[in-house]
């Protein structure tokens, strides 16, 4: 691994005492949805920013939510995680996504897009697909953060967004973070779970995301799914016609439902 990458990784401070307890709650068997909204009320800030979250227009709810017991109601505990890790974002990085062209907010959007686009599929599919799901297309791209420091650092910022507008997908854009900083902004999310001792599934979903076919047979679905929700909202755009025609032939390739796809495409995008 580059080695200011690693440094960069192994600099970021640690998770905070409530996301640590949301996590051990998510992840045990013997847990209740009461116990994570007793955490969760512990900490007011976190509670702003998960109802703020939660009341985003892409998941389609037609009445605000107003409190933390109905949000862990209508999202289950997953989402409700992958909330609360989203937070940490701000928290735990000085986001600058220069190289890439686009804006901390404009991140931060395209995240809550990739959840609401998750959220409304797998809502359908499979519910217990969140369990992993969730989390992961929150955090999918964190990676790119740290990658942008060390372009900006190495002052190798220009010639990375100069090459960038010559491609259009993930793929290429994974190639690219290869050629130019000898690592994909996959493997560093990836690294970062280990990092912060996050479950290793999550981390392997995110890691295989572009490649699903070399994921654990148990994970392969998990990772289609989140290769074709890259594939529709990203850093080049959003939604597109040409994403959506695309992630059908995806849809087609790992054997997935295409009208549950479409459908939910429709509610994100209304």
């Amino acid at each position: 691994m580059n080695e200011a990458i690693y440094k960069s990784i192994k600099s970021l401070p640690p998770l905070d005492e409530t996301i640590i307890k949301i996590q051990q709650i998510c992840s045990s068997d013997d847990s209740d949805i009461a116990e994570l909204i007793s955490v969760i009320h512990q900490d007011p800030m976190l509670t702003a920013n998960i109802l703020r979250s939660a009341n985003s227009p892409l998941y389609g709810f037609s009445r605000e939510i107003a409190d933390i017991n109905r949000a862990v109601a209508l999202f289950g505990m997953a989402t409700i995680r992958g909330f609360a890790l989203a937070g940490t974002i701000k928290k735990s990085f000085k986001i600058d996504l220069t190289p890439y062209g686009i804006s901390g907010t404009k991140f931060m959007d395209l995240a809550i897009m990739q959840n609401a686009l998750a959220f409304n599929w797998c809502s359908k599919i499979n519910r217990e697909l969140l369990n992993i799901i969730s989390p992961a297309s929150f955090m999918m791209d964190i990676g790119k953060i740290i990658i942008a420091k060390e372009l900006i650092d190495s002052k190798k910022s220009d010639n990375f967004r100069s090459k960038m507008q010559n491609i259009s997908t993930p793929d290429e854009l994974c190639q690219l973070e290869m050629d130019i900083v000898g690592i994909s902004s996959q493997m560093v999310t990836a690294q970062i779970f280990k990092n912060w001792n996050l479950e290793l599934e999550i981390a392997d979903v995110i890691k295989y995301s572009l490649n699903p076919t070399d994921a654990p047979e148990v994970l392969r679905k998990h990772c289609a799914i989140l290769n074709i929700i890259s594939n529709s909202i990203n850093v080049f755009d959003t939604l597109s016609q040409s994403q959506i025609d695309n992630s059908q032939e995806l849809l087609k390739l790992y054997n997935l439902d295409a009208k549950l796809y479409l459908n939910a495409i429709e509610k994100v995008k209304n």
